[in-house]
């Protein structure tokens, strides 16, 4: 009987990972995989053994010898956590040397960045820049500046390649929208909301008002939570196929995941059809943000404007790969009510929760 492909999820709780393992789970080959998952509360790890996956408790940010070890008993690596967290990275990554050392075998790691790493400074909202960066443009991503953000770990995860102790694979999504669907989302594992269209939600409703940085003419790209996990599936899955030499890694394995592209303001203004078809305002159109509010509603002023930038990308390697994503902003625009509805619901029952609390310590 053959070995288990043993498979390590980093953020199988996630809005993306989840959705990635929920693929896995389900996979043709998925009584070849033995999986295992990192995860921060014992609630949740019950959970996921109840599906087959084995559960620890910990931190990727904080349990850096765990991650180590943990990587070092895996052969694929998903890391679908943190694009930001280079001592976790290089934990990760010491734990796949130690495995290609201790037994010969060049593990693989799939990563999860961003598409903020093509962002070209701070345009506050007010242009449209031209250049649409090329997944396939190898030249071009190899002279993004140390200083983008995401850069910092992408780079320890090329060089991991070039050293030749693993076969790194870097995922670069752009904004990305939609409810994740399947067992685990309906189990209360999965995470069932993104960051960037949410925080607009969130902050439209505090203010009574959608809002934008700007103008906001800037354009993301962007990609359906379930486009993006076919993508992740699809690159493992031609891997396995096909043998990790025999696909694009490291310099030549930078793949992003867009299918479409739209402007803040856009995405403000269907915000904003949403509060008022919801009776949330008055007056549909949204206005910009004044710097206290980026502040207030996005932790920093600094990081609010990153909501008034460019990330704007072609997917040409992810779909050489075989890639058909099915969802275009016409999507991701519908998706903006039913997304209102639901932080506007789970806010209800936070402040249910929070107001029985109080009583029962009364």
């Amino acid at each position: 009987m053959a070995a288990k492909t043993p498979i390590l999820i980093l953020g199988a709780t996630g809005y993306i990972g989840g959705s990635v393992l929920a693929r896995l789970l389900q996979h043709p080959q998925a009584q070849d995989f033995d999986i295992t998952a990192l995860v921060r509360n014992k609630d949740k790890a019950q959970k996921l053994e109840a599906f087959g996956v084995r559960a620890v408790v910990g931190s990727y940010k904080d349990d850096h010898t765990l991650v180590e070890k943990l990587a070092e008993d895996a052969h694929v690596v998903f890391q679908i956590v943190d694009a930001d967290d280079l001592p976790a990275m290089q934990a990760l990554l010491q734990g796949l040397q130690n495995r290609h050392e201790r037994t010969g075998d060049v593990p693989v790691l799939i990563h999860t960045s961003g598409s903020a790493i093509v962002i070209e400074g701070q345009d506050k909202g007010e242009l449209v820049r031209e250049r649409v960066w090329d997944d396939t443009d190898d030249a071009a991503l190899a002279g993004i500046s140390p200083a983008a953000l995401h850069r910092n770990v992408d780079a320890a995860v090329f060089a991991a390649d070039v050293a030749g102790y693993a076969r790194t694979y870097q995922i670069s999504p752009g904004t990305m929208y939609g409810a994740p669907a399947g067992a685990l989302a309906a189990a209360g594992v999965q995470h069932t909301h993104s960051i960037q269209v949410p925080l607009l939600i969130r902050a439209a409703l505090a203010r009574g008002r959608a809002g934008m940085v700007g103008r906001g003419l800037p354009r993301w790209g962007n990609v359906h939570v379930d486009d993006a996990a076919d993508l992740f599936v699809l690159l493992f899955d031609a891997v396995t196929a096909r043998g990790a030499d025999n696909v694009g890694h490291g310099t030549h394995g930078y793949y992003f995941a867009g299918n479409d592209e739209a402007a803040w303001r856009d995405i403000a203004r269907a915000i904003g059809d949403a509060l008022r078809a919801l009776g949330r305002t008055r007056d549909a159109a949204p206005t910009p943000f004044s710097d206290a509010e980026l502040a207030q509603y996005f932790f920093s002023y600094e990081i609010g404007q990153l909501w008034g930038t460019n990330s704007r990308f072609r997917a040409s390697r992810a779909k050489a790969l075989g890639w058909e994503p099915k969802h275009t902003t016409a999507d991701l625009l519908a998706s903006i009510r039913p997304e209102v509805e639901a932080i506007i619901r789970e806010s209800k029952v936070a402040k249910r929760r929070s107001w029985l609390s109080r009583w029962w310590r009364m």
